[in-house]
């Protein structure tokens, strides 16, 4: 059985770490290179880095903070945000992530998926989902969960798969920074429907709330930003707490 991930996420907005709630009312939540070390010190598995409004601002990811970040970890790093051509990632791999994840480039282009994979390898695509619940279906959100798709979430998940994606990160949009705990129903929904692992995100606000997702449904990691950004929750505490609850954590 794979052992479940604990992968905290740093949001960035104009070289600095931020935080909303819903994908809305960021705030500053500190210096993205201090607080991956510190990560990588207190135990996480993996960290992911995703630059929020690339893709509203046209522009690219900062392969030159992507740099400076992976000189300082020895954990799997992912990195996000604007990514849409083989060269972006050539890019981004060099400057030391280990994985990439894309959203609204292969919504619109899904040939993408099978690109990068064909050219990369699968292990280092993630394609990342945000997903919304609206009129009774959940719906794949793009451009930093600000549209709309006519994507329902359960299908393009199965497509990302069959196209070629080594993972799936599962934002929950209703659960984003809200602390209520991750949504269950949608993670639970995807989890047992794709062959590939998927990452919990969206909702996180205590030890239990993990507990929850790693019984409940059969997600392989998850992912928090305000909880360890803020120093709520610890990561080697949550660990502790989770082996306690018979959960094989790494």
């Amino acid at each position: 059985m794979l052992k479940k991930r604990i992968i905290p996420c740093l949001d960035i907005k104009d070289g600095t770490t931020v935080k909303g709630i819903n994908f809305e009312g960021l705030r500053n939540a500190g210096d993205p290179i201090e607080l991956a070390k510190k990560y990588e010190e207190e135990g996480a598995d993996e960290l992911v880095f995703l630059d929020i409004t690339a893709t509203i601002e046209k522009r690219k990811t900062f392969a030159e903070l992507v740099k400076e970040i992976a000189q300082e970890l020895s954990i799997p790093f992912t990195v996000g945000g604007g990514i849409s051509t083989i060269e972006d990632v050539r890019k981004l791999l060099e400057a030391g992530a280990d994985k990439i994840s894309i959203n609204s480039s292969v919504v619109k282009n899904p040939q993408l998926i099978s690109d990068l994979a064909k050219e990369f390898g699968s292990q280092c695509i993630v394609v990342a989902i945000d997903t919304k619940f609206v009129d009774n279906s959940d719906w794949v959100h793009v451009k930093g969960g600000r549209e709309m798709t006519n994507l329902k979430t359960l299908d393009w998940a199965k497509k990302a798969e069959e196209l070629g994606a080594g993972e799936i990160l599962l934002t929950s949009m209703d659960g984003d920074g809200t602390k209520n705990g991750f949504d269950l129903r949608i993670t639970k929904l995807i989890s047992e429907n794709v062959n590939i692992p998927v990452i919990a995100s969206g909702g996180a606000g205590k030890i239990e709330d993990f507990e929850e997702v790693f019984k409940h449904t059969k997600a392989t990691g998850t992912l928090a930003a305000s909880i360890f950004h803020f120093g709520e929750v610890k990561i080697g505490d949550l660990k502790d707490g989770l082996k306690t609850k018979k959960i094989a954590v790494r």
